[in-house]
């Protein structure tokens, strides 16, 4: 029986800068390093204060080179309020993919960021769970 999703991977080009700006920008606190038993990869998980903790793990040494957009599309991080997030984010110097907050249908409210290696993230205010794809409204699921 499933239980909870355990982690997301999340392969980057320089790990020290990836933890910097997921841990000193966007917030989440680095839990731990491991460096793979065949050498070539470096892992650091970080995540969030919670006792049932989401957790990333930061790999680099896995791929050679990465696509344009990163190898995870995005991740969708609750938030209170937005417009904070947004602002702080700004602030720290972080690069936006959108220029305006987006409001879907359901009350959902999101601005896109981009980490160091082009990976999108977002800062969401969600009203009702709902699966989301790539930034688009697939279908209400509860």
């Amino acid at each position: 029986m499933l239980q909870r999703m355990e982690h997301t991977g999340m392969t980057v080009k320089d790990l020290e800068r990836s933890v910097s700006f997921y841990t000193e920008v966007v917030g989440f606190q680095l839990l731990g390093r491991l460096d793979h038993p065949n050498g070539s990869i470096k892992m650091a998980f970080i995540g969030t204060e919670d006792k049932n903790r989401t957790k990333i793990e930061l790999l680099e040494g896995y791929h050679d080179s990465l696509p344009a957009e990163g190898k995870v599309h995005h991740l969708a991080l609750k938030a209170e309020n937005v417009e904070e997030e947004t602002a702080r984010l700004k602030d720290a110097g972080a690069r936006f993919i959108e220029t305006e907050i987006t409001e879907l249908p359901n009350g959902d409210r999101y601005l896109f960021f981009e980490g160091p290696d082009g990976n999108g993230s977002n800062y969401l205010k969600t009203i009702n769970l709902q699966k989301i794809s790539r930034g688009s409204l697939d279908e209400k699921i509860i």
